[in-house]
């Protein structure tokens, strides 16, 4: 899969600092990213969906040293697991000590995390040097846009930027598993 010009991935990443949303293709579907320590971005990504805060938000990131301060609250055989299931499309739900925001658990005391396999996402996280919000870019109750035509269609101008690019392989969104039980939480 082709990646775009370094141009425009630096010209993502910038917005992304500054607070921006941008909306890219992932492994499935298209995509809302932002900065998931900027408190106003996630604000805008949830009015935007209409979701609702208490859900929580899926965190991506192009390496697992991105989660090292939460995967090491992790058992080692938890740990082993999960650590090897990355890269790949597998989104899992682990114990968060403080780590992450309220406004990225949600009502959990726990947090969504992925080392995405899918070149544009990883090469996007690692020109912003952080995870990212990974949420579908759909409003609630609504079918994920596969493209970035339908992505427009939904949000218009609310979104910074677009990153253009193919979605992977995969017919529905990742997996959701939790790391302590194994139990899946939503089926890919």
């Amino acid at each position: 899969m082709a990646l775009p010009d370094s141009y425009r991935l630096r010209r993502a990443a910038a917005l992304l600092r500054a607070g921006a949303v941008v909306s890219h293709p992932t492994e499935a579907v298209w995509g809302l990213a932002c900065v998931p320590w900027d408190r106003a971005a996630v604000t805008q990504i949830l009015q935007m969906k209409k979701r609702d805060p208490a859900k929580g938000l899926v965190l991506v990131a192009d390496c697992t040293a991105r989660f090292e301060s939460i995967l090491v609250n992790l058992p080692d055989t938890i740990r082993e697991t999960v650590e090897a299931s990355w890269p790949g499309p597998h989104t899992w739900v682990v114990p968060d000590f403080g780590w992450a925001p309220e406004w990225i658990r949600g009502r959990h005391h726990s947090v969504a995390i992925r080392v995405s396999d899918h070149p544009l996402t990883s090469a996007l996280c690692r020109a912003a040097n952080t995870c990212l919000v990974s949420t579908s870019a759909n409003p609630a109750g609504r079918e994920p846009a596969r493209t970035q035509f339908e992505t427009q269609h939904y949000f218009r101008s609310q979104i910074d930027c677009y990153v253009p690019g193919r979605t992977g392989a995969l017919a529905q969104p990742t997996d959701i598993r939790d790391a302590l039980s194994g139990e899946v939480l939503r089926g890919a």
